[in-house]
This record gives structure tokens, C-alpha cells and sequence, in this order.
């Protein structure tokens, strides 16, 4: 992903690639740029935007460092706790921060849909499908998406009505409100998304595929482009896109 994003800046108009970091390929050159072991490479070239595409761990030292620096912060990075957001609201007085479970413009659209049917439907579920490279479970984006729902809904799914798991697991696992989240790895995929709402009669299918890495550079773009609008800590890209 690092990669990927060094690629879509140096190609930005409006952006400069100005330093890279990574502790696994120090010494390797991105776009003109040679790769760094320490944050303070950050700092040396006098950046405005940092991009982290990251772990969480490695994050929850990253982004202290950012705000202490006065560095705006765009962040794909996920596993975040509770304590994490609120450490890094308060962090980001000088500068900006953005924390986003996923920078495809499609997929944030799927997920403000879904928010906008989940009271309409007695039931719902979520189905993610990921490459097999995923170590997490389920994604951050399912999650995101299960909580978002669950707000929106204000109340509990309809029961379900299943009383013997003929092989435990086959119901997938249960996120906020109840709602059941399934997830797939599987060679050949990138990244993709079910959301599958039902009530009598009826049911509505939400769906969003990303087939390459290429598909979040745009919301990643934007985010850069844009992050000195939004004072503090944002977490979701939607008021990037004015939703």
C-alpha cells in the first residue's frame, strides 16, 4: 500500500512526495525518494501531511508523533480502541487528523447507504471478502459498517432463529447490535462487501468491490488535498466528500 500511495502523491499535481518511511526497506527509493528508518525523516523534510498505512501498534506511536510535530495525519490504519480515538482527539490540537476504515470512495458510499436503510429492515447481515494475505478478522470496514448500522437503527435486529449450529461458527460472528458478520479469505479477491438487508417480502443487496490498491488512492488523494479543512481529529472520510 505504502507503495502504492508513493506512486498516486508523486503523480498529484497539487502534492509533493517529500519522504517515505519504513523500517523494512530502508534505503530503497520510492519516486525519487529514498526510504527512511525514523519518523524524524518526517520532521527533516518539513512535511504537512503524513499517510500511515500501518498496524495499530506502530500507529499508536506515529500519530502522537505527528501531532507533536504539527504534522496533519491521514490514516487507513485499523484496530483502533476507544482509548486510542479519544488519546488522539486530544493529541491533535496543532494539526489534523483523519481515521478512516477505508479510503474507496465506493466503499464509503456503501456504508452511508447501509446506515440510511438499516431502520427500515427487521434483519441484516454483512459478508466480507478479503485476499488471503488479510490477517484480521473481520475487516475494519465490516466493523465500521455493523456499528455505523446499529446507531442508525436504535433498537435490535429481529431474533435469530436458529437454535442448533450443526458446525459451530456457520452463523458468522455477531457485531454491534447483534448483527452477524461473515468472513471470507480467499486467493483471487481484494477487497469486497456484502450488505444484505431483509423484511418481508423484500430484500435490498448493497455491494462494494475493490479490485486493485489503485482504488483508494483517490479518497487518500483527497484526504491530502483537504485535511488542513478539518480542524482536529475526523474519523470517517465522509465530510471529505462533503456527505
Amino acid at each position: 500500500m505504502g507503495s502504492a500511495v508513493c506512486t498516486a502523491v508523486a503523480a498529484d499535481p497539487h502534492l509533493e512526495l517529500a519522504a517515505a518511511v519504513d523500517p523494512h526497506a530502508v534505503g530503497q527509493e520510492r519516486e525519487g525518494v529514498t526510504i527512511a528508518a525514523e519518523l524524524r525523516a518526517l520532521v527533516d523534510a518539513e512535511c504537512s501531511v503524513a499517510v500511515d498505512f500501518t498496524v495499530a501498534d506502530a500507529a499508536r506511536i506515529t500519530l502522537p508523533f505527528l501531532a507533536m510535530h504539527g504534522i496533519h495525519a491521514v490514516v487507513g490504519t485499523t484496530g483502533f480502541t476507544d482509548d486510542d480515538i479519544a488519546r488522539f482527539r486530544g493529541d491533535f490540537s496543532g494539526s489534523n487528523c483523519l481515521i478512516t476504515a477505508n479510503f474507496a470512495i465506493s466503499a464509503v458510499l456503501m456504508m452511508r447507504f447501509a446506515e440510511l436503510a438499516a431502520p427500515w429492515f427487521d434483519t441484516a447481515e454483512i459478508i466480507e471478502l478479503h485476499h488471503d494475505h488479510k490477517i484480521d478478522a473481520p475487516s475494519g470496514t465490516a466493523v465500521t459498517t455493523a456499528d455505523r448500522m446499529a446507531a442508525a437503527r436504535g433498537g435490535d435486529w429481529a431474533p435469530d432463529p436458529t437454535q442448533h449450529e450443526v458446525v459451530a461458527g456457520a452463523r458468522g460472528a455477531s457485531a454491534a447490535g447483534g448483527l452477524h458478520v461473515h468472513s471470507v479469505r480467499m486467493r483471487g479477491m481484494v477487497a469486497h462487501q456484502e450488505v444484505i438487508l431483509g423484511a418481508q417480502g423484500q430484500t435490498l443487496t448493497i455491494r462494494q468491490d475493490s479490485y486493485d490498491r489503485l482504488s483508494y488512492m483517490p479518497g487518500v488523494l483527497l484526504a491530502c488535498r483537504r485535511i488542513h479543512q478539518f480542524p482536529g481529529l475526523t474519523v470517517g472520510l465522509e465530510p471529505f466528500l462533503d456527505l
